[in-house]
């Protein structure tokens, strides 16, 4: 395995999750209060999964986006 191959494309991926993910709540979040669903004051839970078939990994994260 090449490491720094691996790190690289690792960091790639790792930015595309954060950013893309980042967007989508954020949007959802808009559109929510726009409609009327949420106030804007929630605490709302959220939960990330991450899974790569080939090596057996399913990795979760539950935690709370607080909105103010």
């Amino acid at each position: 395995m090449n490491e720094d191959q691996f790190n690289t494309s690792l960091r790639k991926f790792l930015k595309q999750v954060g950013v893309t993910s980042q967007r989508e709540i954020e949007k959802a979040v808009r559109d929510a209060i726009a409609a009327g669903r949420i106030t804007g004051h929630e605490k709302l839970n959220a939960k990330m999964v991450l899974t790569i078939d080939s090596v057996g990994l399913v990795h979760e994260i539950d935690d709370t986006i607080e909105l103010g």
